[in-house]
């Protein structure tokens, strides 16, 4: 599904060779006093050239830019501008990646100087999630995030960008429709895409009632993108989402069967990775899908513990979930430490015991290294929302046993008497249920005469 009252628009494979890739230059101003404290220069930098990989750039320059005093035309001082339009004519750059927040006049007027188009992080990271975007779903909320962002700044195209790719709008040539200069056109379509959005979410609604009707626990994976949720997320439920070592790799959301060691069943959702200064209208705009994050059972917070940064990407993606209202204080996350293959031993002897400690899982995708004990954990997890009761049902009530059977977990049986004595596991949906077929009251009720039969 293509963007609301867009014209088609020819898409170009991003790794298809016989296109001449747009040359960029990616800068990363590092103003004095607001750096971030948590990532090196160097880590933030690569991480932004990534984000440029992720759409097929060709990076022919990064460099970390101090910023003493940001300029309010520019951002950048006089001499170190100066010194980017120079690089950029030496390098025949088409586009610069400024990984920093631009205003309007910031973007147009190095856009003059530079005679390149200019990208801040938020219109790099809309153009990746442009081209990312497979289903209805994700294309309407890449198109709200869109339009805005453009609602404010109404980026024009650059002729010079002769071919045409997918994304919508910041890198495309001639032909592409570009968004309409009128406010109020910009304002009409975000309301048509926010009607369906609105659909979108009572659609979900209605799938999620429809799960907790049939007991099925919802876990949902998050995490830092390039984490390896989706090759986690393949390993678990047997599914084949794509999962590549790209940043963003994984746009549209993914439910699937996950199966526990117990026989019980859950809900796994795989969702869009998270990403440091993660623009807000993204959040906004991807609602209907973190709200089965945010409804979810259980959280699983993937993290790449081999990375140089896995503690910052962390908090970043701590930081993530609370803005969406997930308090991993108050709410049951469970954290994976996953590409434990790429540790050296000793590292991972290490991590092991750190894990352990602080009731984390260590794990691998890739290799399925500590994947059981995940399993069980997750299971371990969900069952602290169950309740543990005793119960006898007469040994000639077959239908009662069946349901028992297929609503909760038995732990134990005893046979041999005119009762069946059971040790169950309910489920914390299904405890009114099941105690009211048992003939036994809920917590704080008075007990009933007897059991209720369906």
């Amino acid at each position: 599904m293509r963007p609301t009252g867009e014209e088609p628009r020819a898409r170009i494979d991003a790794h298809d060779t016989a296109a001449k890739p747009t040359r960029a230059i990616v800068l990363l101003p590092v103003v004095r006093g607001a750096e971030d404290d948590r990532r090196a220069p160097e880590g933030r930098l690569a991480e932004v050239v990534g984000l440029a990989a992720a759409i097929a750039l060709d990076v022919v320059e990064a460099r970390v830019v101090p910023v003493r005093r940001p300029r309010p035309g520019t951002l950048f001082g006089a001499g170190a501008a100066d010194e980017i339009t120079g690089l950029a004519r030496a390098a025949g750059a088409e586009l610069v990646v400024v990984d920093h927040p631009l205003t309007p006049v910031q973007q147009r007027n190095l856009e003059k100087a530079w005679a390149a188009k200019v990208l801040d992080r938020t219109a790099l990271i809309l153009e990746i999630f442009g081209e990312r975007a497979q289903t209805a779903e994700g294309s309407l909320q890449v198109e709200h995030a869109h339009l805005t962002y453009q609602r404010s700044r109404l980026v024009r195209s650059w002729t010079h960008l002769e071919r045409q790719r997918g994304g919508f709008g910041f890198l495309g040539g001639p032909g592409e429709t570009q968004i309409e200069a009128d406010r109020r056109q910009i304002a009409e379509r975000i309301a048509r895409v926010e009607k369906a959005l609105e659909e979108v979410r009572r659609t979900r609604s209605l799938a999620r009632e429809k799960r907790r009707r049939n007991n099925q626990p919802v876990v949902a994976l998050v995490g830092y993108t390039n984490a390896g949720k989706s090759t986690l997320f393949n390993r678990l439920a047997g599914a084949h989402v794509e999962s590549r070592d790209l940043l963003f790799a994984t746009l549209d959301p993914t439910l699937r069967r996950l199966a526990l060691p117990h026989g019980l069943e859950a809900v796994l959702s795989d969702t869009v990775g998270f990403i440091s200064h993660l623009p807000t209208s993204l959040v906004a705009a991807f609602r209907a899908t973190l709200e089965e994050v945010t409804l979810a059972d259980l959280v699983v917070h993937v993290r790449d513990i081999a990375h140089p940064e896995t503690e910052a990407q962390a908090a970043d993606v701590v930081a993530t979930l609370a803005g969406i209202g997930v308090d991993p204080g108050q709410r049951e996350v469970l954290e994976v430490w996953n590409k434990s293959d790429l540790l050296p031993p000793d590292e991972r002897v290490e991590r092991a015991a750190a894990a352990a400690a602080q009731g984390a899982v260590l794990a691998s995708a890739a290799t399925g290294e500590g994947i059981d004990a995940l399993l069980i954990a997750v299971e371990d997890r969900l069952a602290r929302r169950a309740e543990v009761r005793d119960v006898a049902v007469p040994a000639t009530d077959g239908a009662l046993l069946a349901w028992l059977y297929r609503n909760t977990e038995v732990l134990s049986r005893r046979d041999g008497g005119p009762s069946v004595e059971l040790t169950v596991r309910i489920p914390e949906a299904r405890l009114a249920d099941a105690l009211g077929r048992l003939g036994e009251p809920l917590p704080g009720e008075p007990a009933s005469v007897g059991p209720w039969r369906p």
